[in-house]
């Protein structure tokens, strides 16, 4: 079995900033497993501004962000890369499996880093009744779709939820030509930052409903309208208020989850940035879900030195 200082599990902003860190206090063998073709994560795809407001104290789309980063990590020789690695099996004595191409590969670390970002929640999870046609995508799918793949996933669009992913993409798709019909957002005020309200939604004229719910999804190879309803506070539908919308594409933006599948299976639970188990930490989306990236980066330096020192003194 290979053994290994520190091995980093996620090539996003989070990993990446943690890989500096460490190798800044003191960590001189660092893998940093990512299952892409490229670090950056999330980022790759994000190509609106509003990144590095904080930390670089300049306004950077999501790659040029990302970018800065990838640059330092190929810059430092004891930092090595594995890329379209994915993590299949962890262990609370800091043994990771990982398949990478042609090779399935364990390694025993004396510290591991997970960052290993978030998911969507889905339809199903918020119990959105109705068929299930074509055209329902989460907000993050649609992203990737236009920005990285050139694909227009729909024409005329309903976003249910007002995170900030799904306000991002009511612009994107107003800029793509697409009609943005509406933002159903069963709160009574936005999920998501005040700037995305005002720059994504506000100036682009798209129709918001707070305290509304979608009650049913029609259509049958393709989504062909939604049922609309008014709720109350406490989230019961309000007689005599339904109304229809027509549609081929609806957005779910309701909501982001760490991911945290390996460490569920090697049995350990997340105790603030460390884990119940000596020398597993975590850091980024993984950890909590964070509004802004400059942030995340911040607390994944932190863990990155809190490794080290781990390291250090074995």
């Amino acid at each position: 079995m290979i053994k290994r200082d520190l091995v980093i599990v996620g090539g996003g902003p989070s990993g990446m900033a943690a890989a500096i860190s460490a190798h800044e206090n003191g960590v001189k063998d660092i893998l940093l497993i990512e299952r892409d073709q490229y670090l950056g994560g999330i980022l790759n795809q994000c190509v609106h501004t509003g990144f590095g407001i904080n930390y670089f104290k300049e306004i950077l789309t999501g790659p040029e962000y990302a970018g800065r980063f990838i640059e330092k990590v190929k810059s430092i020789p004891d930092i090595e890369v594995s890329l379209k690695s994915l993590a299949v099996r962890l262990t609370n004595d800091k043994t990771i499996t990982f398949l990478k191409p042609g090779k399935l590969e364990t390694i025993k670390a004396k510290a591991l880093v997970m960052a290993t970002g978030c998911r969507e929640k889905t339809r199903e999870m918020i119990h959105i009744p109705g068929t299930r046609p074509a055209g329902v995508f989460s907000a993050g799918l649609a992203q990737k779709l236009i920005n990285i793949e050139g694909l227009l996933p729909g024409r005329e669009v309903v976003i249910v939820g007002s995170g900030d992913i799904g306000l991002i993409m009511a612009r994107r798709f107003a800029l793509e030509g697409a009609k943005v019909k509406a933002i159903i957002e069963i709160q009574k005020e936005s999920r998501g930052l005040l700037r995305n309200m005002v720059q994504c939604v506000e100036d682009f004229d798209i129709p918001v409903y707070f305290n509304h719910k979608i009650s049913w999804i029609y259509g049958k190879d393709r989504v062909e309208k939604v049922s609309v309803v008014k709720v109350d506070n406490d989230f019961n539908e309000i007689p005599g208020t339904l109304f229809e919308i027509k549609c081929d594409t609806i957005l779910v933006s309701v909501g982001l989850i760490p991911e945290n599948e390996l460490i569920e299976m090697a049995g350990v639970s997340i105790e603030g940035d460390r884990t119940s188990a000596p020398g597993i930490f975590v850091c980024g989306n993984s950890f909590k879900i964070y509004d802004m990236v400059d942030s995340a980066t911040e607390d994944s330096m932190l863990t990155g030195k809190l490794a080290a020192e781990y390291i250090r003194n074995l």
